[in-house]
């Protein structure tokens, strides 16, 4: 792998995949590996699975690798579980993959690395403000990205919003639960997205998961002052998030280990 490549893992509710990443273009140097997440998912067990798809590309010391976790993680440690075993609270989440893997990892939140992603090569492009990203799927997952900085272990999906938390409505699984035509579901998006911008007063909203394939249906329905897009990389997200987020970790610790030995440097030489 060249210098320009970081391997990004996304660990999902129903599978884990990863694959290389180009970080001058977002795009996948080679195709996505997926092995289903284990049954029960537990950290060992889950550990061990992101451990055989790291061993698939073979990556060198050097190359960044990024793992994403569907909770919030916050120095490496796991303090919300929803979609996996929740024996993996408190677990430390790096060190156990280190263990299994023999690589060294930079861990986030799933949503935090997709908004990322869509920030560096998505819907976003770099843009400077302040964006916001939203899953839309079993609950709301958010990424915030200020001015290029990621704001990690955001849940803007847990808001509480006339008396209820806006995933119980805003989320896409509920038009089944509530059973909601596309109009009515609508209604609680305008609701939920009036609300962020309210909070926020985001410049660009995107909007993520596997309904944004259908936002002709409902995102032209919505009145918002900051333009509101779908999501480009829909299920790439995670990796390519991963990947940049990790490479760019790797590259700030270079960079302060060059200047704390010039600055040693320069020191001993007076």
């Amino acid at each position: 792998m060249s210098k320009h490549i970081a391997l990004g893992i996304d660990i999902g509710g129903s599978g884990i995949k990863g694959a290389p990443v180009n970080l001058k273009t977002g795009e996948l140097t080679e195709d996505r590996y997926r092995i289903p997440t284990p049954d029960p998912s537990t950290p060992d067990a889950v550990a061990r699975t992101v451990a055989q798809v790291i061993a698939r590309f073979e990556p060198s010391q050097k190359v960044p690798v990024g793992v994403t976790f569907p909770g919030v993680v916050q120095d490496g440690i796991v303090k919300t579980a929803a979609n996996v075993d929740d024996k993996w609270i408190g677990t430390d989440l790096r060190q156990i993959i280190r263990d299994y893997a023999g690589h060294d990892v930079v861990v986030l939140n799933d949503a935090d690395a997709a908004g990322y992603g869509e920030y560096k090569y998505g819907a976003a492009h770099e843009q400077d403000g302040v964006v916001l990203l939203t899953t839309l799927g079993t609950g709301v997952g958010s990424a915030l990205i200020v001015d290029g900085t990621l704001v990690r272990n955001t849940e803007f999906g847990h808001v509480e919003i006339d008396g209820a938390i806006a995933e119980e409505f805003a989320a896409e699984s509920a038009r089944d639960r509530h059973g909601l035509s596309m109009e009515e579901w609508t209604v609680h998006l305008q609701r939920y997205y009036s609300e962020m911008e309210k909070l926020l007063w985001p410049d660009l909203i995107i909007v993520g998961g596997g309904i944004s394939k259908h936002w002709e249906e409902f995102l032209p329905k919505l009145a918002l002052r900051a333009p509101i897009v779908p999501a480009e990389l829909f299920n790439q997200a995670g990796i390519v998030g991963a990947a940049a987020h990790a490479y760019n970790v790797h590259k700030r610790q270079a960079d302060a280990a060059k200047a704390a030995e010039k600055k040693a440097k320069k020191k001993k030489s007076k």
